[in-house]
C-alpha cells in the first residue's frame, strides 16, 4: 500500500482493533495474550497510564509483532542529538515579549531527530510534570532509524513540508495545516521530501484530551470522528545494525538491532497516535457583546490536577466570521497567568500583520502585557460593526500553559532569531483619553 493510499479509523479515544490485510485473522480471539498467538507472532502490551487507572481515563494497546521490542542491544549515550534540553537554568529569566523571525533551515542532510531544537520548557520528565516546546528543522529522512519518546507526549505542527510518519501501529501522512500526536513510548520514523519545518509541544504529566464542552453542549470544536489512527502495517525487514533512539529523561539513547521495529501485523486499545486537519474545526464565536476567551478555540489539552487548568492547550486561531456588536474585535489587551507561545503555519496574523511571520514565534509569558499592535488597534476601534470574516488564508496557533516557561540558550541566542525591536510595535499607541471639561468652581 502506497503513501496515497494509507487507510485510518476515525474517533479520539476510541478502542481500536485493526489487523494488516496481508494477515487476516491476527488479533486473537477471547484473549489478549494467549498461549499461541495467530501465525506465530508475538503479544506486547504498551501501556500509556498506570495499570490502575479509573477506566475512563486508562489507556493501553495490545501489539501482535513478529519479534518483541526487548529484541535490542543495550542502551548507550547519543552525544550528536544535543540541540534537546530540559536544563532551564542556561538563561536567566526575561520577563520581556519575545518574537521569532522564522527559523532558519539548515544546509546539508539533517534528519527529524538532529534537527529538533528546545525553545522553552519548564518541569521535569522524572518527576512527570512539565512541557518543552522544540521546533524541527529537517531536510532528510531517518534512514534506518526510529525514535520513542520516555518522557512524554509529541504534538507534532508541520508548517512546511510533508511528514510521512511510520509509527507502530501503522503510517500517517501529515501536511502543513493538519497535527500529529504520537504518545509516549510509541517507536516512531519520520521521513521528508525536501526543506521542512515545524513546532513540537512535548508534555511530561499526562495525555492529551479534548476539551469539555460544558454549555457547548455535545457538538462544536474539534469533533471525536475527524481525529485519525492509522490502519495496521507491517515491514518483515532484517536490517542489520538498525538504530533505536530513546529520548529518555531529557537526553537521547540508542540501542541497535538487526531488524525493523515496523513488524506489529495487528493491534487493539486506545492508545495510539493520531492526526487531525485543522480545517475541520468548527468555530463558535458570535456575540452581542463583549468578547469570547481565546479557550473557545481550544483542539486539545493536557490538564493538570487542579481542574481547569492545564499544563498545556492546544489553541487555533482559523479563518472565521467575526459576529459582534459594541465590542473590540481583535483579541484584547491582556495580561494572564499562563503563559502563551504562538505559532504561525501560514498566512498573515490579524492581530500583528507585520510581526509574527510564517515559521516564526511568539512567547508571552505569565503576566507580561500584550496585544495588537497600533495598526491593528486604530483598525478596529474605528471599522464598522459589522460580519465579517477574518484570517483568511492563515492558521496562528498556540500552546498555552498554567507554568513559567524558561528559554533555552538556543532560543534566546543561538537561533539569532529573535527580534529586539518587538516591543516597539505597541510604542505608537496613542493617548485618546478625553475628560470631561471641568468648570469654574463658584466663589
Amino acid at each position: 500500500m502506497g503513501w496515497d493510499e494509507l487507510q485510518y479509523q476515525s474517533g479520539f479515544g476510541n478502542e481500536f482493533a485493526s489487523t494488516d490485510p496481508r494477515c487476516p485473522d491476527a488479533l486473537p480471539e477471547g484473549q489478549n495474550n494467549p498461549q499461541k498467538c495467530p501465525y506465530g507472532l508475538y503479544a506486547e502490551q504498551l501501556s500509556g497510564t498506570a495499570f490502575t487507572a479509573p477506566r475512563e481515563h486508562n489507556q493501553r494497546t495490545w501489539l501482535y509483532r513478529i519479534r518483541p521490542s526487548v529484541c535490542h542491544e543495550p542502551f548507550t549515550p547519543v552525544k550528536e542529538c544535543n540541540k534537546t534540553t530540559i536544563d532551564w537554568e542556561q538563561e536567566a529569566p526575561d520577563p520581556n515579549q519575545m518574537l521569532w523571525r522564522p527559523f532558519a533551515l539548515p544546509d546539508g542532510e539533517v534528519d527529524f531527530v538532529s534537527g529538533l531544537h528546545t525553545v522553552c520548557g519548564a518541569g521535569h520528565p522524572r518527576e512527570r510534570h512539565g512541557l518543552a516546546v522544540h521546533v524541527y528543522l529537517c531536510t532528510a529522512p531517518m534512514g534506518d532509524s526510529c525514535l520513542y519518546n520516555s518522557d512524554g507526549d509529541f504534538l507534532i505542527v508541520p508548517q512546511q513540508g510533508e511528514l510521512r510518519i511510520t509509527t507502530e501501529m501503522g503510517r500517517l501522512r501529515v501536511r502543513p495545516n493538519e497535527i500529529c500526536v504520537v504518545p509516549q513510548g510509541v517507536r516512531f520514523h519520520v521521513a521528508v521530501s525536501g526543506p521542512s519545518r515545524g513546532y513540537v509541544l512535548e508534555v511530561y504529566d499526562g495525555h492529551f484530551q479534548l476539551p469539555y464542552l460544558g454549555p457547548i453542549g455535545a457538538n462544536g470544536l474539534a469533533n471525536p470522528r475527524d481525529f485519525l489512527s492509522p490502519c495496521a502495517w507491517y515491514e518483515d525487514r532484517d536490517v542489520a545494525g538498525y538504530r533505536v533512539l530513546s529520548k529518555y529523561q531529557g537526553r537521547w539513547f540508542e540501542a541497535r538491532q538487526d531488524h525493523s521495529p515496523f513488524d506489529v501485523v495487528a493491534w487493539h486499545g486506545n492508545l495510539a497516535p493520531y492526526k487531525y486537519d485543522l480545517a475541520k474545526f468548527m468555530v463558535i464565536n458570535a456575540t452581542a457583546f463583549d468578547h469570547a476567551d481565546p479557550s473557545i478555540f481550544t483542539v486539545l489539552t493536557c490538564q493538570s490536577t487542579q481542574p481547569g487548568v492545564a499544563i498545556a492547550d492546544f489553541v487555533i486561531f482559523p479563518p472565521r466570521w467575526a459576529v459582534q456588536e459594541h465590542t473590540f474585535r481583535p483579541p484584547y489587551y491582556h495580561r494572564n497567568c499562563m503563559s502563551e507561545f504562538m505559532g504561525l503555519i501560514y498566512g498573515n496574523y490579524e492581530a500583528k500583520e507585520e510581526g509574527l511571520q510564517p515559521g516564526g514565534a511568539t512567547l508571552h509569558s505569565m503576566m507580561t502585557p500584550h496585544g495588537p499592535d497600533a495598526k491593528c488597534f486604530e483598525a478596529a476601534s474605528n471599522s464598522e460593526l459589522k460580519p465579517v470574516h477574518i484570517a483568511g488564508g492563515t492558521q496562528a496557533f498556540m500552546f498555552e500553559s498554567s507554568l513559567g516557561l524558561a528559554m533555552t540558550s538556543w532560543g534566546h541566542r543561538t537561533c539569532m532569531k529573535t527580534n529586539p525591536d518587538y516591543y516597539k510595535c505597541w510604542q505608537t499607541l496613542k493617548k485618546h483619553f478625553t475628560p470631561p471639561a471641568i468648570g469654574t468652581p463658584e466663589e
